[in-house]
């Protein structure tokens, strides 16, 4: 493991119990858990990043308009 930096994180008493739980029968520490779900989140929120970016270049359709378009379109 790269070098460690601790954190002080609260668990609701439930999710806590969830995550000793589980971190005993996968037989790892619940901080492995907690790192491996952040760099999960952080992956899904670069992949969203690049989505966005991707799309930047889309023109801007107003709700107002869409659903005129429907309509004419027969879909309303």
């Amino acid at each position: 493991m790269a070098e460690a930096k601790r954190a002080t994180v609260y668990f609701e008493a439930d999710v806590h119990k969830a995550l000793r739980l589980r971190a005993a029968e996968a037989e790892r520490s619940i901080s492995e858990m907690v790192n491996e779900a952040v760099r999960q989140a952080l992956a899904e929120d670069l992949d969203d990043l690049a989505a966005a970016a991707e799309r930047r270049k889309e023109p801007a359709l107003d709700f107002a308009t869409f659903v005129r378009d429907m309509k004419r379109r027969g879909r309303l």
